[in-house]
């Protein structure tokens, strides 16, 4: 990818953007990937209502998909930025997001991150994942 121009990147492998944004963009070495859900992208369907940590783990592979497919991996991720309804979800969204980390991040160089607590745009949503990650 070109330094000075922006791509934007698509994928199958994760929902489609349900409103006026791209499932992820990249320039100049970097790659943000939007804002995901717990939805499946194969049936584009919201899972496991009121399951925070099984929510977590669909969330963090529909952002792995597009990192795939913008040349990057969770190993190349700066900053994951991880949205809550809940602060009582934290301990459940806190241990799927290690188990995730410990199985995608096998330099033990751990990304940086932020947790806020939201309403978000879905009721059935309790989590939300966006990554930031570098590309070359």
């Amino acid at each position: 990818m070109s330094a000075s121009t922006k791509t934007v990147v698509t994928t199958d492998e994760a929902p489609a953007p349900a409103h006026t944004f791209s499932q992820g963009a990249a320039k100049g070495g970097l790659l943000q990937v939007s804002g995901q859900g717990p939805m499946d992208p194969a049936t584009n369907e919201y899972i496991a209502a009121g399951d925070v940590k099984a929510q977590t783990l669909r969330t963090l592979e529909n952002v792995k998909a597009i990192l795939t497919a913008g040349g990057a991996s969770v190993e190349d991720v700066l900053m994951f930025r991880v949205y809550l309804t809940k602060r009582e979800d934290f301990g459940a969204m806190n241990e799927a997001y290690g188990e995730f980390v410990a199985a995608n991040v096998s330099s033990g160089d751990l990304p940086a991150r932020t947790t806020v607590f939201v309403d978000l745009p879905h009721e059935v949503m309790l989590v939300e994942i966006d990554a930031l990650a570098v590309t070359s």
